[in-house]
């Protein structure tokens, strides 16, 4: 009997040894449970990422409401009882000014002369309002630079396309490609007081008097205010899902695609966790997306009162050529990524 208590004893004093020497990481493992992670990994997330091939389902959102603005400016307009009784110029793309329906139907507004017409320069402005008030890139000389390099090639493909390119900019080499003269000015070639080289974009056919007739005028309104708006909500919206906001309900799903294949969520190649203080947008960050607003704004006034739907349309696939080739296509080809990055990352 004295035997049976003293093994029992002896397992006693055992098991509490086990307590004692088990306690700590229990305790740890209990208060591992509740706490949250103050510094969560940036391949962890709670959401489903997407193909690095396509756009994300925020990003697929935003691409969408440039058609629907277009869309239902171009319904308004052939619905408008005040827009369809309005002369409507084909040639100059635009209702005959002295009878323009709307304050917006006039090329002379306010917000075309000084907003649109210098559009390229607001888009700027903002974009380094963003990137110097912005504790993000501010601070990392890194991203700043990366970032830096995507507006050089937005800029880069909007020079192309409106500006110049290696001559005439694809716009007025589109124009006379499908059939389009400069009316006016061709009549003093015939004469002999005009040479035909210096009506070869629309900027010189405007000066000699003349006007743009007979081809497809690619909308560069359109072009202009949906790379620009676009350009600066990848900008904001990437450095703002990095820091762990969410919008429209969505977080942070982009996916890129390793030098081995492997597929990973954005976050992974963020050089370090994001401060609590870095997770607002600043004013920069205001900035840019009142800049964004307007543009939507001026874009829906540009459906409704100018161009043609076929040069909207293609004005837009333009716009969505380069915003694919600098913010999608870097996720599955890391050589490119190198040099671009990706926003917030």
């Amino acid at each position: 009997m004295s035997e049976d208590g003293g093994a029992l004893r002896s397992r006693e004093h055992t098991m509490g040894a086990g307590n004692k020497h088990n306690g700590a990481p229990s305790t740890l493992l209990s208060r591992a449970a509740v706490s949250p992670n103050p510094n969560p990994s940036p391949n962890s997330t709670a959401t489903t990422r997407s193909s690095p091939f396509l756009p994300t389902s925020l990003e697929t959102i935003l691409f969408a409401v440039y058609p629907v603005i277009l869309v239902f400016g171009t319904l308004f307009s052939a619905l408008s009882p005040e827009t369809r009784a309005a002369p409507y110029d084909a040639v100059r793309q635009s209702h005959v000014q002295a009878q323009a329906p709307s304050y917006f139907a006039r090329k002379d507004n306010l917000f075309n002369v000084l907003f649109v017409k210098r559009g390229w320069l607001w888009i700027t402005v903002a974009f380094v309002a963003f990137v110097a008030t912005h504790p993000v890139l501010s601070q990392n000389s890194r991203m700043a630079t990366r970032a830096a390099t995507r507006w050089a090639l937005v800029t880069g493909w909007w020079v192309l396309v409106t500006q110049w390119c290696f001559g005439p900019p694809l716009i007025d080499r589109g124009f006379r490609i499908t059939g389009g003269k400069c009316e006016v000015a061709m009549d003093a070639v015939e004469m002999g007081t005009a040479d035909a080289k210096e009506f070869v974009t629309a900027a010189a056919c405007r000066t000699a008097g003349g006007s743009w007739s007979g081809g497809h005028d690619i909308s560069g309104h359109v072009f202009l205010l949906v790379l620009g708006s676009c350009f600066l909500a990848q900008e904001v919206i990437g450095v703002a899902l990095r820091a762990g906001s969410r919008f429209l309900g969505r977080g942070d799903d982009r996916s890129i695609v390793m030098g081995d294949g492997a597929v990973k969520g954005a976050g992974v190649e963020a050089e370090r966790a994001v401060a609590p203080h870095e997770t607002h947008l600043a004013i920069g960050g205001r900035i840019a997306l009142g800049t964004v607003g307007l543009s939507f704004w001026m874009l829906l006034m540009t459906a409704v009162y100018f161009h043609t739907w076929f040069e909207k349309l293609t004005g837009l696939l333009i716009a969505f050529v380069a915003v694919y080739a600098i913010y999608i296509l870097p996720r599955w080809i890391p050589a490119i990524r190198a040099l671009t990055g990706i926003p917030g990352i």
